[in-house]
């Protein structure tokens, strides 16, 4: 077998150009796989992170009836001790309660249906945290004129700071980012855009009595940080609820549909004002491993009343976002499986032409005793070092731009970046980190090496002594 091996390896480099050709189509192929499947399944991750840690969890406790019928009558009962058995059960990573239900808020002559969430201030710093979107800086027409006179823009900067007139954000550097401004203008013109769009919002504390509302909401009521709203609806059990909001800060929803609708309020306040005391709408578990999301559901649901409580998974909470992320994955695996289809015809074409090059010399082998069937293992055996040779240049080659991505993911600016949060996600790409998609490539590879080597190699062994003596 020793001798097999080293023939193979020396038969390769007979002709290096044959080689490295075959070697370097196999290392395209891999390379590109894997950066593609790698961008493709970080962003699938970085959605379902945003989407589904940040806001509706990997698991939620509910009323059996909530999930049909999501009213105020169909709450569940709140206690810390239900709360710490949540929290300490093995792969509950944070467990956190919430009060969502819907009223008609008003001010002045606008009026709009909003969605209302109950937040416990502190402990949802570790799911949604809307502490991190915090509105600290608001653009203006006004303000966008009055930049662009006293600093000097290009007509590109100038046709964003337009775009942007009406926008919102949490820090400058994203904004810098979406204007495309460079280090130096970054640095020379932060004072300005610190003095004309700072804008105070505040948080919540854990009894307050006032509210956040979404960015484009109370661009829509037309209200700001320190105006007070009327907020109407149905409580527990019937009764009515009204009340008076004090507007604390303001939030800027990654996602457009809630940033049209959103309001936050207190855990103990929304208890207040929905009559519903010792009551919540929902529980939302996060995971130490989402792997296992499957099997802690089965586990709690077990654990709890089935009558008063029912688990339910992200999937079943949110099918669509399911859909999607299964459609593009399907997409994206037929891309990949194109090139492959293209990568596989030009080993199949080399290995042809390898068997169809070298007839004589393997009439010669044949001839001074070789049998076919060793034959045949050497050339296998050549084709599976070039085939590792292009797969693990491939890899290495690719590793260090998947960590860089996965450290620093591309960020999408200007128009691009507008497209993404209107889809309702963040305007960046990241890699997912080295994991199993690596090895399936060179699982590939070997299967595709080897149906590529059955046709020629079957030549071999039909191959006529003589004929090939000839050649």
């Amino acid at each position: 077998m020793t001798r097999l091996l080293k023939m193979a390896w020396r038969n390769c480099w007979r002709n290096k150009r044959r080689t490295l050709i075959t070697a370097a189509s196999i290392f395209f192929a891999v390379f590109f796989a894997i950066i593609m499947r790698s961008f493709q399944l970080g962003t699938y991750g970085h959605m379902i992170r945003q989407s589904i840690e940040m806001f509706s969890g990997y698991l939620q406790v509910q009323n059996p009836e909530y999930y049909d019928d999501p009213h105020l009558d169909h709450s569940i009962t709140y206690n810390a001790q239900m709360m710490d058995t949540l929290t300490k059960y093995p792969g509950v990573k944070v467990a956190v309660p919430r009060v969502e239900a819907f009223a008609l808020v008003s001010t002045g002559n606008q009026s709009k249906g909003v969605m209302v969430i109950g937040i416990d201030p502190v402990k949802e710093t570790s799911v949604s945290n809307p502490e991190h979107f915090i509105v600290n800086y608001r653009m203006t027409p006004g303000k966008a004129k009055l930049l662009m006179q006293e600093l000097e823009f290009t007509d590109k900067e100038k046709e964003l700071l337009k775009m942007y007139e009406n926008s919102v954000y949490n820090n400058l550097e994203r904004l810098f980012d979406d204007l495309t401004l460079n280090d130096e203008k970054r640095t020379k013109y932060r004072p300005n855009f610190e003095k004309h769009l700072f804008y105070k919002s505040n948080y919540l504390v854990p009894d307050d009595s006032g509210v956040l509302i979404s960015s484009k909401l109370a661009q829509f009521l037309n209200v700001e940080v320190g105006d007070t709203l009327v907020m109407i609806g149905q409580g527990f059990q019937g009764h009515s609820a009204a009340d008076l909001f004090p507007v604390r800060g303001m939030v800027r929803v990654p996602a457009p549909d809630l940033d049209n609708k959103l309001i936050y309020t207190s855990l103990n306040k929304s208890q207040s004002f929905f009559n519903l005391e010792n009551r919540i709408t929902s529980i939302i578990l996060n995971l130490k491993d989402p792997d296992d999301m499957l099997l802690v559901q089965k586990e709690l649901s077990d654990l709890l009343d089935s009558k008063n409580y029912v688990v339910k998974n992200w999937q079943e909470l949110n099918p669509t976002l399911k859909q999607q992320i299964e459609g593009d994955n399907k997409s994206g695996q037929m891309f990949v499986g194109i090139l492959y289809f293209i990568i596989f015809f030009g080993i199949f074409g080399t290995v042809l032409m390898m068997v169809s090059e070298r007839r004589r010399e393997f009439g010669v082998l044949v001839a001074i005793g070789m049998r076919k069937r060793l034959l045949i293992g050497v050339v296998v055996i050549e084709m599976f070092f070039i085939g590792f040779m292009g797969t693990l240049s491939g890899f290495l080659a690719a590793i260090p731009l998947v960590v860089w991505f996965r450290q620093f993911p591309i960020t999408f600016t200007g128009e691009m970046a507008k497209m993404y949060e209107d889809m309702g996600f963040d305007p960046i790409m990241p890699t997912a980190p080295v994991e199993g998609y690596f090895t399936w490539q060179a699982v590939v590879i070997l299967i595709m090496v080897l149906i590529a080597c059955y046709i020629p190699l079957q030549k071999i062994r039909k191959m006529k002594l003589m004929e090939a003596l000839r050649e």
